[in-house]
């Protein structure tokens, strides 16, 4: 049950009924007309737009059309209260009856409240993390991937059929250099003093048990290869071992992508990445020439030569794109659009890419690549997700000597646990720096968001476990509950949070079209509160308590708010990828 659907779908119905009156002309585009909270709780319920909306295609004042609408609806007997407002909003005002049934409705279809089929089952790609295969994960790192995950998970909820990625970039100079870094190690463990680790080499310690693995494996084999074949080995031991590394990093906050994809494979047997140059210059978006030096770039690094370029001014760029480097091999971008063609190739017409703060620059090209791949058949939309800043009760936490020169994910998932990574890194809109406090974020108060989300669904449990010994037939799933009598819900905080419950669908369904899991949980956040309140008045109020010993009806009535309250709290954690807790410990 989606209320403001079904609101929606009234207002459209009056609509067409005053087109049938010829009271208003035939034919209007209701595209544009919504259902929404007024921004004044005091002005009602809900508020509609279409007359503001509709009165220019009426040639019509706005009140005029409202007050034509209230006329068709005052006979619905949900209304407590239509009226016009301002320019010509129409608030509504419904009567409890109705909210009513919305805790009918969702007992009733229990899991599936909230989904929807706005996917229709198309495939969406949604790749997110991506990080170089180059050592541990780090804390900005944990963003972008938690970020990438409720996405996924938020788009599978409403109907999309959903494949998650991760690009590998298991080739270039970044590759090398931890091959090299790894030899580094490899002779380390075989006894020799290496001393400082070079610049431009990884000094983290978490490749000493690569060159331990070598070690073992190839003894003092590698010392006498020459680096052309040494290197091979060296990049594929050490890639290897990072991305089991961040497997179980990821593993560390439930995540698992369906696909791992290998920047090496695009030029392993048949060259995509030529493949690509080939298909863009057949459509005459590849071309010879030559790039002005951009502004600031230092004269004595600069080469003013002829080479291949992408016509990405065609799709928005501000500057054609180079695809080969001057020694023949191809640049990063060129691999890039191979890899993008390849997911077109593999049917997705809806790609996802999430990138950190450090790929900001790189929008703009990656799109221009896609709408030339697929003849503007495809859409593809990036989520930046910024800077995450580490402190420990207010002061800033020092880099981990294991990597080297960040915090890893790791370390911080191991300490204060996968759920307030997971809700905090969403408690922020990605686009926005996040403040991360290890010790707030593990804090038992209200000001710790995911502590009073999942507070709210164990006080929910906690319900019914005290029940048992006032009304031991009163259970979350007795039938005394799930078809309980929903009438004497009428107190105006009960109202609200139904309210609130009746938000989820809506909710849930914005979030998807503006692919801002962030939503959520700041709904989930509000919900709680709301939740927390009402439990709060039953103890300043004892007739407002949801157990009343004396009267049964209205406790099971109750105890069907509160069951639809946890059903709600419980989906949308799942969605965020944290836990719904029966007790708190």
């Amino acid at each position: 049950m989606n209320v403001y659907a079904l609101v929606r779908g009234r207002m459209l119905d009056a609509l067409k009924a005053l087109e049938a009156d010829g009271a208003l002309p035939r034919g209007l585009d209701v595209q544009n007309v919504e259902v929404a909270p007024p921004r004044d709780a005091a002005h009602g319920d809900l508020a509609c737009n279409a007359a503001l909306v509709l009165a220019k295609a009426a040639n019509m004042r706005p009140r005029a059309i409202a007050e034509l609408m209230t006329g068709k609806l005052r006979a619905d007997a949900d209304f407590a209260k239509l009226e016009v407002a301002g320019a010509g909003f129409l608030n509504l005002t419904f009567r409890p009856v109705f909210w009513q049934r919305v805790v009918a409705a969702i007992l009733k279809e229990e899991a599936a409240y909230g989904r929807a089929e706005l996917g229709c089952g198309e495939k969406v790609n949604v790749e997110y993390v991506s990080a170089n295969p180059t050592g541990p994960m780090h804390v900005g790192h944990g963003r972008g991937a938690v970020f990438g995950d409720a996405l996924a998970n938020l788009l599978a909820f409403v109907g999309y059929a959903v494949t998650r990625e991760y690009y590998v970039n298991d080739a270039g100079a970044q590759v090398d250099a931890l091959a090299r870094s790894a030899f580094l190690r490899y002779r380390e463990a075989l006894g020799e003093t290496i001393g400082e680790i070079p610049v431009g080499l990884y000094p983290g310690d978490y490749l000493k048990p690569v060159g331990r693995t070598l070690a073992q494996a190839h003894g003092h084999a590698l010392l006498n290869l020459p680096e052309e074949r040494r290197l091979p080995l060296l990049r594929e031991a050490a890639v290897a071992a990072m991305l089991a590394t961040i497997k179980e990093d990821l593993a560390r906050l439930n995540i698992k992508h369906e696909v791992l994809f290998s920047e090496r494979s695009l030029t392993r047997g048949k060259d995509e990445v030529a493949e690509t140059i080939s298909e863009l210059r057949r459509k005459g978006l590849v071309f010879q020439g030559r790039l002005a030096k951009p502004k600031g770039h230092d004269d004595d690094d600069w080469e003013d030569r002829e080479q291949t370029l992408f016509r990405s001014t065609a799709f928005g760029d501000d500057v054609d794109r180079p695809l080969m480097k001057s020694d023949g091999s191809y640049t990063y971008f060129a691999a890039d659009m191979a890899y993008h063609r390849n997911k077109l190739a593999r049917g997705f017409r809806h790609l996802i890419n999430v990138f950190g703060a450090d790929h900001a620059g790189y929008l703009t090209r990656v799109k221009a690549a896609v709408a030339a791949l697929s003849d503007g058949t495809a859409d593809l939309d990036i989520k930046v997700c910024q800077l995450v800043r580490l402190f420990r009760a207010g002061e800033p936490v020092r880099m981990s000597k294991r990597a080297g020169t960040f915090v890893t994910l790791r370390d911080v998932v191991d300490e204060v646990g996968c759920d307030p990574v997971r809700f905090m890194m969403l408690y922020r809109k990605n686009d926005a720096p996040l403040d991360f406090d290890l010790a707030k974020v593990v804090e038992q108060s209200k000001d710790n968001p995911v502590f009073y989300v999942q507070y709210a669904h164990a006080r929910a449990k906690s319900v019914f476990r005290n029940v048992r010994e006032v009304f031991p037939h009163l259970g979350e799933t007795s039938p005394e509950v799930s078809g309980a009598d929903l009438s004497p819900l009428e107190d105006p905080g009960e109202i609200e949070l139904i309210k609130k419950l009746a938000a989820f669908p809506h909710l849930i369904e914005g979030a998807a079209r503006a692919h801002e899991p962030h939503r959520l949980a700041f709904y989930l956040y509000d919900l709680a509160s709301a939740f927390h309140t009402q439990w709060t008045k039953g103890n300043e109020s004892p007739h407002l308590r949801f157990i009343q010993a004396q009267d049964g009806k209205l406790t099971a009535a109750r105890l069907a708010l509160v069951r639809a309250n946890a059903q709600v709290l419980a989906a949308g954690l799942a969605i965020i990828g944290a836990h719904a807790p029966q007790e708190m410990r």
